[in-house]
């Protein structure tokens, strides 16, 4: 269904990332407007370190900028599905404020959306991906225990890095995902891609530039406790498709613009 938003909705999720955001929408910003394609950015900001607030001062008023959270840290699901329900664009995705993938790497992105494909993502480990800067080994070896462990639990098949965080999708197969999408933490994008295969959206994988920024937000114990957890009620919700809520798919979000949010 057309709509009278932008071409592009940029999702930026960010936790505390003060140091960061600015260099991250200045990039962005400049990228697009290279581009010369209609877009809006969607920052969706928790934590109390100034995020926001540097967010704010460089959209310096344009409504092509929505800056969504608060100062209670609600989770990278949560923030993204936010920002997805305020999304007006054609083609919705989200990419981490910390970087790690360039937006130029958008342009392997977009030509699989124009062929017939509902979601395009981006990965580490098919194609031609580049990884500029690794990981550290523990991280590289527990996330293919992770990878193992996931796929044994929630079914997921045929996705080689399902936590690369620049992710694209159609207007229609973004609202109706995620209008489903119920895990607030890093799990969701397993959530998303497993709510995608059963709904029976087609799903692209390309190998895309990447680094490592040496940075972790994960406590080691809690966090990866969590992690297991929101696997877990992926995998018990695998045979049933959660109801969408009242987004009205398809349809038209609220106008963006700058909005307060809470400080």
């Amino acid at each position: 269904m057309p709509t009278t938003g932008p071409e592009l909705s940029i999702i930026i999720p960010a936790f505390n990332e003060a140091r960061t955001i600015v260099g991250t929408l200045t990039a962005v910003r400049d990228y697009l407007e290279r581009r010369g394609k209609s877009y809006e950015i969607i920052v969706s900001a928790d934590g109390n370190d100034g995020t926001r607030e540097r967010a704010r001062e460089f959209a310096a008023g344009d409504l092509r900028y929505t800056v969504l959270g608060s100062a209670q840290r609600g989770g990278k699901g949560r923030g993204v599905r936010e920002g997805v329900h305020a999304a007006r664009g054609d083609v919705i995705g989200f990419v981490d404020a910390d970087y790690k993938t360039p937006i130029e790497e958008i342009e392997k992105i977009l030509p699989g959306l124009g062929d017939g494909y509902d979601i395009v993502i981006g990965s580490r480990g098919v194609g031609e991906s580049k990884i500029v800067r690794k990981q550290k080994l523990y991280r590289r070896m527990g996330s293919k225990v992770f990878a193992f462990g996931m796929r044994l639990v929630t079914g997921l098949r045929g996705v080689a890095d399902t936590q690369c965080g620049f992710k694209f999708f159609t207007r229609r197969a973004a609202r109706d995902i995620f209008s489903r999408q119920v895990i607030d933490g890093y799990m969701f994008d397993v959530e998303i891609l497993r709510l995608a295969q059963t709904l029976g959206y087609r799903v692209k994988e390309v190998g895309i530039r990447w680094q490592d920024d040496g940075d972790s937000r994960l406590e080691l114990v809690a966090g990866n406790w969590r992690n297991a957890k929101d696997i877990l009620k992926i995998g018990l919700s695998r045979f049933k498709v959660p109801a969408a809520r009242n987004w009205e798919v398809g349809s038209d979000a609220q106008p963006a613009g700058v909005h307060a949010g809470a400080s």
